[in-house]
């Protein structure tokens, strides 16, 4: 049996052969590892090869091979260009965008040698580059949208950052769109390069590059991908690099195809809005040293006509507004080299174009131009350029001439436009008579000089007599000599019309660039200076030494229980801070600013938008600090602007109570400390500026209740608060004689402030309709009741007695009487401002559709009537303010509910009917006294403005829950009674205005 069990062979292993028995196998190897190792090196042999190369995933090394290539083998080898447009070039790119840029972007970026990037950077721009990153943009974001709440679409937000930072890089060059449209013109073949040229255009021009990169910048911040702000999703850098690259492509390109394109690329950029970058991107290059006058000449030129003339509009307004506004034209003699170089920039414009010429003398001579509202600077610049071309300056002095004394032009136009039109007319007269003598004196025998002057003599209005009598004399004055036309009026013997007067003899020359080269610095900047140089010469204060004690010391200890003197009060417990009952010592805030006491700490409070403290504080100190400092030291009048501009653009960031409120009463505080400069830069702002519907509102807001301020309707509850400290007593001797007031006892500067309410310009209007319409009530009631012989008093009565009680004290003797400065303030500074610019912004389509906005024209509405109320009826300007006033309230009746052009019956159109009624109510109250008057001058518009009120109230329904329907139908049946009495009344008066009437 043992031999049964005898072993066949034997063989010894080792103890570590069990262990690899029972050890973990090892991971499997991917299946294309090893064709990755066994992948050759990249050797450049075709760009097919490359093409293949890229979509295998490349590893670092065979990238940048590849890209390597692309950029110097392939052109010298194949003869290949990947910029150049093709179906090849096409497909690499898109490779790059969409694989190659996702997976290797973040590395290249993170990467010491910067040609690694660059290369990448140069095979991409192209025109197919930049469509293939935003076509690849396009897909992601509507990918994105598609699984909003999807977590495993993450890699497609890193997909769009990269993306996004690839587009702005692309594009991130002066140089770029030359460079694509030199590898365009490359192309031979005429049938290839049209559409090419075509679509070069469109991409730069059609807003899809902003558009699509602000669409996905907001995509990668709602998924918390706080990327930094790129300059290609804001619209205003982006309309500045296609300004930048517009003026290097015209400087390197002399062909004058080459140049068309460009002036196509910057007429279609134009129309994306911020057209004034390209203009200010002009007047820098002109400006700089040894600049090409030629070269923006044919570039200009190269423009379509209706673009020249907008660039030639846009030239003058940003002349106006960033140096000529800023020169004192009191005095007409002094040499202004801005001025000077003001003409000689614009005379690089129009000296060999005849259209621009034609465009200049169209802007100088039309119904809404002439630069109203600006500085008379920029009408001295725009004759003086047209000085040397006789035919030019002749008519526009012949224009004007006829303009001047037309009769509907002087009843309908502006008061500050026939003041502009008047000023071009004497300036052009000068250069006239200095040109051709001759040509003035016969100009001046004819019938338009003689008709001018009479049609203005003939009129009511004080203001366009005071022109014609200005302009007559000047004229005469310098062609008859001593025999000249005199008046003898006291009118023509002050201050303003010696100045009209010497608008004739002004003549200017063109002169250096240099003023226009090196602009003022701003109070701010110079501010900064001063405090920075304070800063650096400050020495750390260094604490006082306390001598030691030496020797002994004698203390006299007191019982403080027994001796304690009763009158003396304990100090109470301060106020617990919401921060000191925070667990953590190190998030409590023990370093908070102080209340700003300068207008500029005050101004830089502002400026620091990511600090709640200052902003809170600057918020509640301005309205006081700035009504502080209106009247001691220049502080307001340096800052008075910029402080304005910093409140009308301030956003509520930290969401503070009473924001929008404390906002309008410091932007009021900035009107009424300086009124004269302030209230004509908020009627400009309104209008030119470049803010929202709400932001415009609070301008007319602050405009109307300043207005009512100065005229003393309104006492502000903060102005005994802003009293200079130096007019307040010691507080060791206030005590003992003023009474200490418990209200303001331990309140905080800014504190007592009143809250404005968020309608406090409709609840004036209101308060103005009851005012109007609470005479008619009471008589009506007194009907109602029965006869008066049997009544102890009438509603009439009672309400004389009331406005009675409310009136002031009647003037007693002895008291002089003063002139009406305030009434000439509002009408020449908020009233004329702000109804002179409506014309001229009507013919402006995108100022149009703002201010037509039902919400908005009815608060402006409201705004001129409540300044008309304020001005009153002893007004010397009174008949040319209501004029105006009714002028533009017929003219904006196609936006109220009983026209027949309003299809709809909205709610705006409803509001827009109760400001235009309010306004005639308004207008029929302050000429109360002079209805006559009104007939006179007016009565086409008083019969004209009975029947469309008589159309409104029959159309307006009426009744139980009707709301704002009632308003507008009780204000309707008000002006009826009151235009039906004046029509019964002077009804003989009217009749010669009423012949011909329809």
């Amino acid at each position: 049996m043992a031999d049964l069990f005898t072993p066949v062979s034997q063989s010894y292993t080792k103890a570590n052969q069990f262990a690899e028995l029972f050890s973990l196998s090892k991971a499997a190897k991917p299946a294309n590892a090893n064709a990755k190792l066994r992948q050759p090196a990249f050797d450049g042999a075709s760009p097919e090869e490359a093409l293949e190369t890229l979509k295998t995933q490349p590893s670092y090394d065979a990238l940048l091979a590849v890209l390597r290539y692309l950029l110097n083998a392939s052109k010298e080898k194949h003869k290949f260009d990947v910029q150049t447009p093709g179906p090849l070039s096409a497909q690499i790119v898109h490779v790059l965008v969409t694989e190659i840029v996702p997976n290797y972007w973040a590395v290249l970026q993170e990467s010491s040698n910067k040609k690694d990037i660059g290369a990448l950077l140069a095979c991409l721009r192209s025109l197919s580059g930049i469509n293939a990153a935003l076509t690849y943009m396009r897909s992601l974001i509507r990918e994105t949208k598609s699984r909003p709440q999807d977590p495993s679409h993450s890699h497609l937000i890193f997909n769009l950052e990269y993306t996004l930072s690839l587009l702005a890089s692309l594009l991130d060059d002066d140089a770029e769109v030359i460079h694509m449209w030199n590898n365009i013109a490359s192309l031979t073949r005429a049938a290839q390069n049209r559409p090419l040229r075509q679509e070069f255009l469109s991409l730069f021009t059609s807003g899809k590059i902003v558009s699509l990169s602000a669409e996905a910048e907001d995509i990668c911040k709602q998924a918390s991908r706080s990327t930094a702000a790129l300059w290609t999703a804001d619209n205003k850098q982006y309309i500045g690099w296609l300004a930048h690259n517009q003026v290097h492509w015209a400087t390197h390109q002399s062909e004058t195809d080459d140049l068309k394109l460009c002036a196509e690329l910057g007429a279609r950029a134009m129309r994306l809005g911020h057209a004034e970058i390209f203009i200010k991107e002009l007047l820098q290059t002109l400006t700089q040293d040894g600049a090409d006058e030629e070269m923006v000449y044919k570039l200009i030129n190269s423009y379509p006509l209706p673009e020249q003339r907008k660039l030639l509009l846009l030239l003058l307004k940003e002349l106006s507004d960033l140096h000529l506004n800023r020169i004192d034209s009191s005095d007409l003699n002094e040499d202004e080299p801005t001025i000077k170089a003001s003409i000689g920039i614009l005379r690089v414009i129009i000296t060999n174009s005849d259209a621009q010429r034609r465009n200049l003398v169209a802007w100088l001579t039309s119904a809404s131009g002439a630069g109203v509202g600006e500085s008379c600077s920029i009408r001295r610049v725009a004759v003086s350029a047209l000085s040397d071309h006789k035919d030019s300056i002749l008519m526009v002095l012949e224009r004007s001439l006829n303009q001047f004394g037309d009769r509907l032009y002087i009843r309908h136009t502006p008061i500050l436009q026939q003041e502009a039109h008047a000023q071009v007319l004497l300036l052009s007269a000068g250069y006239v008579h200095r040109l051709a003598p001759m040509k003035l004196t016969i100009l001046l025998r004819s019938s338009s000089y003689l008709n001018a002057i009479s049609n203005r003599l003939a009129e009511s209005q004080s203001r366009a007599r005071f022109l014609g009598m200005a302009v007559g004399e000047a004229l005469s004055g310098i062609v008859h000599g001593k025999d000249k036309l005199d008046f003898k009026m006291e009118e023509m013997d002050t201050e303003e019309a010696n100045w009209y007067k010497a608008l004739i003899h002004v003549s200017d020359k063109p002169g250096s660039l240099e003023p226009l080269r090196k602009p003022k610095p701003s109070p701010q900047a110079l501010d900064a200076q001063v405090v920075a140089k304070a800063t650096r010469t400050q020495k750390p204060l260094q604490p006082s030494k306390v001598p030691q004690k030496t020797g002994f010391v004698i203390e006299e200890i007191e019982d403080d229980e027994e001796q304690e003197d009763p009158d003396l009060a304990p100090y109470a417990k301060p106020d617990s801070d919401a921060e000191d009952s925070d667990d953590d010592p190190t998030l409590i805030n023990r370093s908070k600013p102080k209340a700003p006491v300068y207008i500029r700490d005050l101004i830089s409070y502002f400026r620091d938008t990511e600090e709640y403290d200052k902003q809170k504080l600057a918020l509640t100190t301005a309205p006081t600090l700035i009504r502080r400092k209106a009247n001691y030291g220049t502080e307001v009048v340096s800052h008075a602007e910029d402080l304005a501009s910093i409140l009308v653009g301030l956003q509520d960031k930290f969401e503070l109570d009473n924001f929008h409120n404390l906002r309008l009463q410091g932007m009021v505080a900035i009107v009424v400390a300086q009124p004269k400069k302030m209230a004509p830069w908020f009627a400009k702002t309104f209008f030119d500026g470049d803010y929202s519907l709400s932001q415009r509102a609070s301008i007319l807001i602050v405009l109307g209740l300043s207005g009512r301020e100065i005229a003393g309707f309104e006492t502000s509850e903060h102005a005994s608060a802003a009293q200079f400290p130096s007019k307040a007593l010691p507080s060791k001797l206030e005590k003992y004689y003023l009474q200490p007031s418990s209200e303001a006892k331990g309140l905080q500067p800014g504190a007592n402030l009143k809250a404005l309410p968020p309608n406090a310009l409709d609840t004036l209007a209101q308060s103005l309709s009851q005012t109007f319409l609470a005479p008619m009530a009471a008589e009506a009631a007194d009907a109602v009741t029965g006869p008066n012989a049997l009544k102890l008093s009438t509603f009439t009565a009672r309400l004389q007695q009331s406005q009675v009680k409310t009136k002031s004290k009647p003037k007693t003797k002895g008291i002089r009487s003063i002139p009406n400065t305030t009434a000439a303030l509002i009408s020449t500074h908020f009233f004329f401002p702000l109804s002179s610019r409506f014309q001229a912004a009507m013919r402006s389509a995108a100022t149009a559709k703002i201010i037509f906005q039902p919400y908005l024209l009815a608060l402006y509405i409201k705004t001129l009537a409540l300044l008309i109320h304020a001005a009153g009826p002893s007004t010397l300007a009174l008949p040319q303010m209501t004029s105006e006033l009714w002028d533009l309230l017929l003219g904006v009746r196609g936006r109220c509910l009983a026209s027949d052009t309003t299809g709809s019956e909205g709610e705006g159109d409803m509001a827009v009917t109760h400001a235009v009624l309010m306004a005639f109510a308004a207008l029929l109250d302050v000429n109360e006294g002079d209805v006559r008057g009104l007939c006179e001058r007016l009565g086409r518009q008083v019969v004209e403005t009975t029947e469309w009120v008589e159309t409104v109230f029959h159309r307006t329904r009426g009744g139980e829950g009707a709301g704002e329907e009632n308003d507008v139908k009780m204000l309707a049946a008000g002006i009826l009674i009151r235009l039906h009495e004046a029509v019964k009344k002077y009804q003989a008066v009217l009749m010669g205005d009423l012949i011909g009437f329809t």
